[in-house]
């Protein structure tokens, strides 16, 4: 978690990492963390999971799979208690883009790697609206009886 100066080190490495990239005239939009408190970085250790997939060679090919899973469940966990205290999230993929420049300024491992990051604050207005396609095309319920 990046909280003050190093959270907006970090919004900083991310704004000069896009200039390098990115037209001029492309908008870079701070309204996604811009006001905020801090910023959690969410990780997973390579390392990690290519042991588990030495000592399982069965379920090898599952770890990774089911790390994104359990990164994905503590990212909604997080994002819904920080909205319960009242602050506003949302979740940003600058990844893999700002990875070595994240790694190298917080001295973290090379066998890190950057899933997301969570900007949180106080909110500055309401989401908006989003559309989504007939829950009918997206979720079939089979009855046994």
């Amino acid at each position: 978690m990046l909280l003050g100066e190093q959270y907006k080190k970090l919004w900083k490495i991310t704004e000069d990492t896009l200039r390098e990239i990115v037209p001029a005239e492309f908008p870079y939009d701070r309204r996604a963390h811009g006001g905020g408190y801090g910023t959690i970085l969410f990780f997973e250790d390579m390392a990690l999971i290519e042991s588990l997939q030495n000592q399982f060679e069965g379920y090898k090919e599952n770890f990774p799979v089911w790390s994104l899973q359990s990164s994905g469940m503590l990212q909604f966990v997080i994002w819904t208690s920080l909205e319960e205290e009242g602050f506003g999230a949302s979740l940003q993929h600058y990844n893999p883009l700002i990875d070595d420049s994240v790694k190298k300024e917080w001295g973290l491992p090379e066998s890190w790697k950057l899933l997301a990051q969570m900007p949180f604050g106080k909110p500055l207005m309401e989401a908006g609206e989003k559309e989504f396609s007939p829950v009918e095309d997206r979720m079939k319920m089979f009855k046994y009886y």
